[in-house]
């Protein structure tokens, strides 16, 4: 017997994106690769710990959750966590560029990253979680 999925509001990630977008944008602005490291470091802590633990997942339910009302709707957590995953393999990749002075390798991975959150943070979108969902229809599966 499995234990069960965790499942997550589904307006967490989208927040969680919004302020992404944000961090990433302004790094790509700035073309800071330390500003890059720290958005790696939270999707990092997304993917490994989980969402609810994560910074954003913090500040969406101590901030924005309680002004939002009543959960209507969750969905499994483990295909935002892959997603963090992949934005963190993008984050590292363009915070190393930045810092080791490859800066179009840091613009290029970063920008990347961008859009993948925006497109979250704007329609509701995820592309990493529609990766996972891919992976699962084409992986076999271990019992």
């Amino acid at each position: 017997m499995t234990a069960p999925t965790p499942h997550i509001d589904v307006r967490a990630p989208r927040f969680a994106a919004a302020l992404t977008s944000v961090v990433l944008a302004v790094a790509l602005l700035t073309g800071s690769g330390w500003l890059v490291a720290a958005q790696a470091l939270v999707f990092a802590v997304g993917a490994f710990v989980g969402l609810r633990p994560s910074p954003y997942g913090l500040l969406f339910r101590t901030l924005v959750a309680p002004r939002l009302g009543p959960v209507r709707e969750r969905e499994p957590e483990a295909p935002p966590r892959f997603a963090q995953l992949v934005g963190l393999l993008f984050t590292v990749v363009g915070a190393t560029g930045y810092l080791l002075g490859v800066p179009l390798l840091g613009a290029v991975a970063t920008g990347l990253a961008l859009v993948a959150a925006l497109l979250n943070a704007a329609t509701g979108f995820c592309l990493g979680c529609e990766f996972y969902l891919s992976l699962r229809r084409v992986l076999p599966r271990t019992a």
